[in-house]
């Protein structure tokens, strides 16, 4: 196990920090800046290794951008190389989304207009990301017949389970039907993590999804609860912070943690600041309990993401060679498709489409975002505006 040094941890903490300040436009996005800064400039991993942890992240429950960016640090320093990649990267999209929460409780914005312009943003943004993800992710019918059993199901059984069946079925179909792709050698990248720390990670992992609900029956903090249910959202999630936004509504809305408007007000002031799209908790954590809250609801939704990264990462130069893993990985990456799908429909278009003016809103929000290629805090300064002006029409 190789010495890290104190300089090459201070420039994973300041370049995933200029990452975490500039990385706007979600997972698929990070993916591409994280791409340009430690592969292309910096040269930290090849392009082949890249694309590997990319599609390991895929698989592995959690934020996926966030993750690949852990396991990037995790790489070059070590587990605290991991987590100071993680602090640098998200504390400045948590530091902005406590005080939005903090701000909208305190002047009682929910139902101003804009609110609702912001909604319509978080309908343009998850249309483009179904969009990218869709092209590179099922081009060709048997991954579209695998994105659309993904779709329906995930639209007709609506349980905190329905992700993990859909992923498990998908890695199966993808180990039956992709298997036998040719892919090039990959070769092998040091990782500077031991494998039984790693297995503790792994067993901390299903241990706390396991006794977590249980210590929470038994007790009845309401800390604990809300912990737990942070917990399990970010460790039955696939496919980056879109995806998380129904599993986190059934958990909050439904039971009276925070309404419906708050929770889309939020996802749509999320969209406005870089950094992963999974800090959205640390905004419903402050609405519920204030600063303390939302630093809460940030540990305990990407602590899985740690778990699981650190728990995989030196099995990882085997698992990436094995031509079965290969093709449940492409399996699992289309049913991603469609859960997103899913997840554009109900509820994020059916709670913020309401009329022809809010459809336009959208249109135009949408040309701005693909088309124009306007930076996404444009857009959702034209969202707000834009839900500004129909308050009064």
């Amino acid at each position: 196990m190789r010495k890290i040094s104190f300089s090459a941890l201070l420039e994973i903490l300041l370049v995933s920090t200029k990452l975490g300040l500039t990385s706007f436009g979600g997972p698929v996005a990070h993916l591409g800046y994280f791409h340009e800064e430690y592969v292309r400039r910096r040269k930290w991993l090849d392009e082949r290794s890249y694309a590997d942890l990319v599609a390991l992240c895929q698989f592995l429950p959690g934020p996926a951008s966030s993750q690949v960016g852990i396991g990037i640090g995790a790489m070059r320093g070590g587990v605290l190389g991991g987590i100071l990649a993680f602090i640098g990267f998200t504390f400045p999209s948590v530091l902005a989304l406590i005080l939005f929460a903090t701000l909208l409780q305190s002047i009682d914005l929910v139902n101003a207009g804009w609110v609702h312009g912001l909604k319509i943003v978080a309908v343009v943004v998850v249309a483009h990301a179904i969009l990218g993800m869709s092209q590179k992710l099922t081009p060709d019918l048997p991954k579209k017949a695998i994105a659309l059993f993904a779709l329906v199901v995930t639209l007709l059984w609506q349980t905190a389970f329905t992700q993990v069946a859909i992923i498990l079925a998908a890695a199966i179909l993808g180990y039956l039907y992709f298997r036998n792709q040719e892919k090039e050698e990959a070769a092998s990248q040091p990782i500077p993590i031991s494998k039984a720390f790693a297995l503790v990670c792994l067993v901390l992992f299903f241990g706390l999804l396991i006794f977590l609900p249980i210590i929470v029956k038994a007790t009845s903090l309401e800390w604990l609860s809300l912990f737990d249910r942070f917990y399990r959202s970010g460790a039955l999630v696939f496919g980056g912070g879109h995806v998380v936004l129904p599993l986190l509504e059934r958990e909050f809305v439904p039971e009276g943690w925070l309404s419906n408007e708050v929770f889309l007000a939020g996802y749509g002031a999320a969209q406005a600041v870089p950094g992963p799209l999974f800090t959205f908790a640390a905004y419903i954590g402050a609405v519920i309990n204030g600063w303390k809250g939302g630093l809460m609801a940030t540990i305990a939704i990407f602590l899985p993401a740690f778990l699981l990264i650190f728990g995989t990462l030196p099995y990882w130069n085997i698992l990436r060679k094995n031509p079965q893993i290969n093709g449940a990985l492409v399996g699992v990456n289309a049913a991603v498709v469609g859960i997103l799908i899913a997840a554009f429909y109900q509820p994020i278009w059916t709670s913020s489409i309401f009329t022809s003016i809010d459809f336009a809103l959208a249109a135009i929000l949408f040309t701005m975002l693909v088309f124009w290629k306007l930076p996404p805090w444009v857009i959702v300064l034209t969202g707000a505006l834009g839900g500004y002006i129909i308050s009064f029409i």
